[in-house]
């Protein structure tokens, strides 16, 4: 029998990322915006807090919407492009704050985490382990 027209052991077809990692930085964005300069939250907590909201957002929507796991090839482009888009965005950030004044080098380090908070979020909530606790497929 053809793998196509098996149905006994269906493959799932991969789904472009694309669009849910740009929405994931577009809700980073809009999370930090409201929580650092409205309600006025600032600290790594606050950033774990919307790392860790957006990680979940981006796993409820691919588990509501695919029923499934993500493969491991979606996985590693989700976060690649998730983490790679806001890795440029806070590339631009770190310039304009060295055209003010030169960051320490703990202040770097502190920045450093602040953005590897992101990524490892969503690698984390992306994993079979995970997905595999909270959607049984």
């Amino acid at each position: 029998m053809h793998p196509a027209t098996d149905l006994t052991n269906p493959t799932p077809n991969p789904v472009p990322v694309a669009r849910l990692a740009l929405t994931g930085v577009a809700a980073a964005i809009a999370l930090n915006l409201l929580l650092r300069s409205f309600v006025k939250l600032g600290g790594l907590l606050t950033t774990l807090l919307i790392a860790a909201t957006v990680a979940a957002a981006m796993a409820l929507w691919f588990a509501g919407r695919q029923r499934r796991a993500p493969l491991p090839s979606e996985r590693r482009r989700l976060v690649w492009l998730y983490g790679g888009v806001l890795a440029l965005l806070y590339l631009g950030l770190l310039a304009m704050m060295a055209l003010k004044d030169a960051p320490s080098p703990m202040g770097l380090l502190i920045f450093g985490l602040h953005y590897l908070c992101y990524p490892l979020f969503a690698q984390l909530l992306f994993s079979e382990r995970v997905f595999a606790k909270f959607h049984k497929t």
